[in-house]
């Protein structure tokens, strides 16, 4: 009997041990899925759409951004997550467009604000920045947790793969928000991920590692995958440049992983790798 008793208590701090530590770990994906351009041809949207879901479906992360993702793209994840819903509006006139979209599982979360603004002199009309090839936008949402109400902002973003001027001044742009709210409300997560055309050592990578702390590859290497996240679609080259990142603000990161899946015909599923950051709050 007694025995039996000490079983029933191990398994029981088992399953709360496990249920805390669901609750207290987030997963975050950033993904510019390349725009559905016909001139792809072998690499077409059409022909990666499905295994490109599967991926994210296999990784379930709690947040997914999309960078590059077209209405017809966008009508197609919202139709094959399940249980997912998002926020953000494609950056032309009418939400049309480019999104930098923000997918939520919502059984986790839900959204208390969001909104997204132009990467310009004026951010809150459809607008070109500086000396950017194209409109750039920025999505970001408030959101609460339903298991341990703590509230999380992601920001969302895809910087101008033209403008040296446009990607600085994005950077700024961002921060200025981000820094505008952590300063109304003491210890607040933040995260902020995208397609930031950057490499590394560049100024606005450096801008946002002053801030929000370098990204988790500068730190004893504790990445998984490839060093970059760029691989146009090029099957058999070493993938080494870096554009896309997810940085941090107070959480801790216990991975960090460029995902490099392939479909069954070998190809990539977009032009870049997704990027996925495990969190301990």
């Amino acid at each position: 009997m007694r025995a039996r008793s000490q079983l029933i208590f191990i398994l029981s701090f088992l399953f709360c041990f496990n249920a805390v530590a669901q609750d207290t770990t987030l997963s975050i994906m950033s993904w510019n899925i390349r725009y559905d351009n016909p001139a792809d041809s072998a690499d077409n949207w059409n022909f990666r759409k499905a295994g490109l879901v599967e991926i994210v479906k296999q990784y379930h992360p709690d947040f997914f951004g999309v960078q590059e993702a077209l209405p017809q793209q966008m009508a197609y994840l919202e139709d094959n997550l399940t249980g997912y819903q998002f926020i953000g509006i494609g950056r032309e006139a009418g939400g049309l467009g480019e999104y930098s979209a923000i997918f939520y599982d919502t059984t986790r979360f839900q959204v208390l604000t969001s909104s997204t603004f132009w990467l310009s002199p004026t951010p809150n009309q459809v607008s070109t920045g500086w000396d950017a090839a194209l409109p750039r936008i920025c999505t970001f949402g408030e959101f609460l947790s339903k298991t341990d109400h703590s509230v999380l902002w992601v920001f969302n973003t895809h910087f101008d793969h033209i403008g040296k001027v446009a990607r600085m001044e994005s950077v700024r742009l961002i921060m200025d928000s981000i820094n505008q709210i952590t300063t109304e409300e003491s210890n607040t997560s933040v995260i902020l991920m995208g397609d930031l055309n950057s490499e590394p050592e560049s100024n606005p990578i450096r801008y946002i590692s002053k801030q929000m702390g370098k990204p988790v590859f500068d730190k004893k290497g504790k990445i998984s995958g490839p060093t970059g996240t760029f691989n146009d679609f090029k099957m058999d080259e070493p993938i080494e440049k870096c554009i896309d990142y997810i940085f941090v603000q107070n959480h801790r990161v216990s991975e960090y992983i460029h995902i490099d899946k392939r479909l069954k015909n070998n190809h990539f599923p977009s032009d870049h790798l997704p990027v996925l950051v495990k969190i301990i709050k």
